[in-house]
């Protein structure tokens, strides 16, 4: 559990690294361009994590009930086509970058930034999808140590790159994307080695063609899908309504905001991702009271990490927003500090509700998986929004979060004891 915690803990800090370098090298305005394209990187990552979940449980499944060779024909056939799809995607991104600009909120100021952000990622977007599914895979494939170092080498490679790009070299938020890509490169690179040269129980073998293979694979990863997604869609509803209620100099806060929110939505995600494998082998090898004892303990792990994050954020709050404001903006540190506070506490029910969707996933039960995340991060946000800014007032609006996390939590509960029933019978 832990190399997986440290895996996405990791790959949280892509962003903020270059949300750090640019805000410090650039300005707040480049940040806040940051922050609107985030839900695009979000996006690719989501898109990976579809294919890798549902490819990782039912391998999972199979490695448990002994099919080693149709582990390895799954895993082959899979890689190939998440391939083709990512390089056609970033295709069709490239054509309309514009669009998807516009899209993603950004105004007349913001606009040519986002572009210049916008244009680099999207020539690395087929490594930001094949990396982020090897990640997952290696897991499976019963190496998380290789799965951290991977991610650790690459966020040391492009923390190293944001510096020289744009600290020394000067190239702005376009040297930011750029270092980003770079590092994807680099994990892609690393993980194919392991597949291809280490000690891998899943290896490259000659795959049938079955297409659908994916009408399994697809429904099992679209709770995780809309999990990861959902971090990106959450960023772009507070943009949005933070545009129209308290002006764009608040998205520079909520740029912040969203950075811790991502890291503790991480390490939410690397605790459910560390038992989602070996959950789906004991459910495959007939072991209920191995993987309940699992998601016991990942509970503690959630609740553990929600209060440790809660803490930090209350104790040293300034010294968070002082990383990326000038130390001068007394006033836009103090306003933030407030905000954060008002958000922060939305942990102590994000994790649970990550979690319980997870595990459902890992239990062959997608269709709860899906409830969970599609509440938390399309239906209850966006009325938890309109309800904070249309009849609370616009100052509450940090407060959404918190209502809607902890709405879904309730049904989530309902959803965990519908499973725990069924388990007990079986």
């Amino acid at each position: 559990m832990i190399p997986s915690v440290v895996a996405m803990l990791v790959f949280s800090l892509y962003t903020m690294v270059d949300g750090f370098f640019v805000a410090n090298f650039v300005g707040e305005t480049a940040l806040s361009a940051v922050n609107l394209s985030m839900p695009f990187v979000n996006t690719l990552f989501a898109l990976a994590i579809i294919f890798a979940v549902g490819t990782q449980t039912i391998i999972g499944v199979l490695l448990g009930q002994k099919k080693l060779e149709e582990a390895k024909s799954t895993f082959s056939f899979t890689v190939v086509v998440i391939t083709i799809f990512a390089i056609i995607l970033a295709v069709i991104c490239g054509l309309n970058i514009n669009s998807i600009a516009k899209f993603l909120g950004a105004n007349d100021e913001l606009l040519p930034l986002v572009i210049d952000y916008l244009s680099i990622i999207v020539l690395f977007a087929p490594f930001f999808i094949i990396s982020y599914n090897f990640e997952v895979l290696v897991k499976v494939d019963g190496f998380p140590k290789t799965a951290a170092l991977g991610v650790f080498i690459s966020a040391i490679t492009n923390i190293l790159l944001d510096y020289v790009f744009v600290g020394v070299f000067h190239w702005g938020i376009r040297g930011a994307a750029l270092a980003t890509g770079i590092s994807q490169v680099l994990s892609t690179i690393i993980f194919m080695i392991h597949f291809l040269f280490g000690k891998a129980t899943l290896r490259f073998v000659k795959f049938k063609l079955d297409f659908s293979l994916f009408k399994k694979i697809i429904p099992l990863g679209f709770g995780d899908f809309i999990s990861e997604i959902g971090i990106g869609v959450v960023v772009f509803f507070y943009n949005i309504f933070l545009i129209k209620h308290l002006g764009k100099e608040s998205v520079a806060t909520f740029s912040v905001i969203s950075y811790v929110n991502q890291i503790a939505c991480m390490c939410f995600v690397g605790i459910t991702q560390g038992i989602q494998p070996l959950v789906s082998f004991y459910y495959g090898s007939d072991e209920p009271d191995a993987y309940k004892k699992l998601f016991k303990y990942s509970l503690y792990s959630v609740a553990g990490v929600a209060i440790l994050i809660l803490a930090v954020v209350f104790l040293f709050g300034e010294n968070i927003f002082l990383l990326f404001f000038d130390a001068k903006e007394t006033e836009l540190i103090n306003s933030s500090i407030i905000a954060i506070r008002k958000f922060t506490p939305s942990f102590l029910f994000v994790g649970f509700n990550l979690l319980i969707a997870g595990f459902s996933s890992a239990l062959l039960r997608p269709h709860y998986s899906i409830i969970i995340n599609m509440l938390r991060s399309f239906i209850l946000i966006v009325g938890a929004l309109f309800f904070t800014t249309n009849i609370l007032g616009p100052d509450y609006i940090w407060f959404s979060s918190i209502i809607s996390e902890g709405i879904c939590l309730v049904i989530s509960l309902i959803l965990l004891a519908r499973i725990l029933n069924s388990v007990y019978k079986k």
